[in-house]
């Protein structure tokens, strides 16, 4: 007699050896890229403008992460319909959590959720309007190297919400490349950002992210990411991949000026690499022309920023 199951469809869980997630070993190398993201929408809302010959097709047409905070709304739906979207175009997206308690430390981009029981809140439904769908996140850009700015309750706190965020990805999206984000090549050295990785609990996550929102060249940053995956293996018997944003590190940084510096330029497009490379992705998790809080306020799209860019003026 044919048997039949009508109850809840079994969802994988996160299986790993070594440090290596093997249900998501490498993401699709079809990166999403979103046609209403604002590069996207100026250059549709501007066709006359000269500037968007260039901006079309050099930065809105790029797959760029998008950006979840306080300003999402309902986060379970505005996740849930951006997933969605790309999973319709056969397409991996890449999200970026950003509402970690006490963000920023007060600066150009102040705010996160009122307390640790909202922030919790707000990361399980991230994580579960994801579900089973492939996608690829970034988690809490700078809120790991900024530990220094909280006291030693507000540190405990920071890290206990990172190890919460890890287990709920792991346990409703098993299917998420999840990144934590360890700041710059600039910032921490190697051994210093290994440990606050594995306290935040990185090995249950997929790797670490570099260069969010920075400048450094890749001549920096991979080697400094390969350095800090190998302080890991050192202290926990297991390195890790990472991705680095490329989004405006063409012409490197201005010195130590990270608040929209002229004569920046975009690097090299996003990319998912062959497996085992370092490292396992290129990103724009930043997307050129959006202003860090100096030009415009943070997350403002200029369209003179981003045509700069292409050209390094």
């Amino acid at each position: 007699m044919p048997l039949s199951y009508t109850g809840a469809r079994p969802v994988p869980g996160r299986i790993t050896v070594q440090g290596v997630n093997c249900v998501v070993q490498a993401p699709n190398p079809n990166l999403y890229s979103d046609p209403q993201s604002a590069a996207a929408q100026w250059v549709r809302d501007n066709p006359g403008d000269g500037r968007a010959a260039g901006i079309g097709p050099r930065i809105a047409s790029q797959p760029a992460a998008k950006w979840f905070g306080g300003w999402s709304g309902d986060i379970g739906s505005a996740v849930g319909n951006h997933v969605a979207a790309a999973a319709a175009a056969g397409r991996v997206p890449v999200l970026v959590a950003y509402n970690i308690p006490a963000r920023d430390c007060g600066q150009h981009s102040a705010g996160g959720a009122g307390s640790a029981a909202a922030y919790r809140d707000w990361i399980h439904a991230f994580a579960n309007a994801i579900g089973t769908r492939e996608t690829v996140v970034v988690l809490e850009p700078d809120a790991l190297p900024q530990l220094d700015c909280l006291d030693a309750p507000g540190k405990a706190t920071r890290l206990q919400l990172f190890r919460h965020a890890v287990a709920q990805f792991n346990e409703r999206a098993p299917r998420t490349a999840l990144y934590i984000d360890i700041g710059n090549s600039d910032w921490l050295e190697p051994a210093e950002a290994a440990a606050r990785l594995a306290d935040a609990g990185i090995a249950s996550a997929e790797g670490f992210a570099l260069n969010v929102s920075n400048y450094r060249t890749d001549g920096e940053s991979n080697p400094y990411g390969i350095a800090v995956s190998e302080a890991l293996r050192q202290r926990t018997g297991s390195g890790k991949p990472f991705v680095v944003d490329t989004s405006r590190n063409g012409a490197g940084p201005d010195g130590r000026e990270w608040c929209d510096p002229p004569g920046r330029r975009i690097g090299v497009p996003p990319r998912v690499n062959a497996v085992g490379s370092q490292p396992a992705m290129t990103l724009w998790v930043k997307a050129p022309g959006e202003a860090d809080g100096c030009a415009a306020a943070a997350g403002t799209f200029l369209p003179e920023m981003a045509y700069k860019m292409i050209h390094g003026y």
